[in-house]
């Protein structure tokens, strides 16, 4: 025998132990084991799961406020390009919820920031949930700051409108539940069908036309 193969040899770990080795009960503590961990959620995705619940809950009770379909028919109406200088934020905000219930999610973002550019709080707060809900602490912290701190339009009407935002996120999280209505098959093939039209190598769903928002007028009115 070579040196190399006493030393492999002095090296060799041991199948069977002296004191006897009771494979079935270390397989019972590593199922435990595995058990515990899995019942341990991880915190983030915890959050992230909790955001995108209360984003949701937010986008529908927005979608179901009586004005939400006047606010997008003013911005279907809205001449030329899309700017923050000349923009409806209400109905910016209204469809950019419209396309997250929808599931045009990188849609909805666009629109929410512009609506939150101009200034409206309650967009900023859909977006500091939208960034929460996909694991993006650091854009979530911005756009929390935007609401909280940082604001362009400081009026009153934005200042209530923010706290019932509020207290529909602390009713979502006490019960997990909200009355306002999904959007349904009718508004989501609008959707669709606006997200076909595209302007050039755009993917971002362009502004919503009349007859989107005449099926939104529909759906408030039920």
């Amino acid at each position: 025998m070579t040196a190399i193969d006493e030393l492999l040899a002095g090296a060799r770990i041991p199948t069977t132990s002296r004191a006897g080795f009771d494979v079935g009960a270390a397989l019972r503590r590593l199922a435990h084991d595995a058990a515990a961990a899995a019942a341990r959620p991880d915190p983030d995705m915890v959050r992230a799961a909790q955001a995108g619940q209360r984003l949701s809950v937010v986008c529908r009770w927005i979608l179901n406020k009586p004005d939400a379909a006047d606010h997008v028919d003013r911005l279907a109406q809205e001449p030329g390009a899309v700017t923050e200088d000349q923009l409806d934020v209400d109905g910016a905000l209204v469809f950019a919820c419209l396309l997250h219930l929808t599931d045009h999610r990188e849609s909805a973002q666009f629109w929410w920031q512009l609506a939150a550019g101009a200034g409206h709080r309650a967009a900023a707060y859909c977006l500091h949930l939208h960034h929460l809900s996909l694991g993006e602490s650091r854009e979530a912290r911005h756009w929390l700051h935007e609401v909280t701190d940082d604001v362009l339009d400081t009026q009153a009407p934005d200042s209530a409108f923010l706290a019932t935002l509020e207290a529909v996120a602390a009713y979502v999280r006490r019960t997990g539940s909200s009355r306002a209505s999904a959007p349904t098959g009718g508004l989501e093939m609008e959707v669709d069908r606006l997200a076909t039209i595209r302007a050039g190598s755009c993917i971002i769903v362009q502004r919503p036309d009349r007859r989107l928002a005449d099926q939104l007028h529909d759906f408030t009115r039920r």
